[in-house]
């Protein structure tokens, strides 16, 4: 943070990045908004880790067969 404080959070909120390999997870852009990893289409805000938000991972509900 701008004020010297820093934030940690488990890995593990962020499924991208945990099964990431090391040399994707240190591709990552900051700004003063967040943390951006292009490759692994990846965002994090600092308001979101404030807010104790972890990763959202969303998969396709399955098709249910019509009758």
């Amino acid at each position: 943070m701008t004020d010297g404080r820093t934030l940690g959070v488990p890995l593990a909120w962020f499924p991208r990045l945990l099964h990431a390999k090391p040399a994707e997870r240190e591709k990552v852009d900051v700004s003063r908004v967040g943390l951006h990893w292009e490759a692994l289409d990846e965002d994090i805000s600092v308001t979101g880790l404030l807010a104790g938000h972890g990763g959202v991972i969303r998969r396709a509900e399955p098709s249910s067969p019509h009758c």
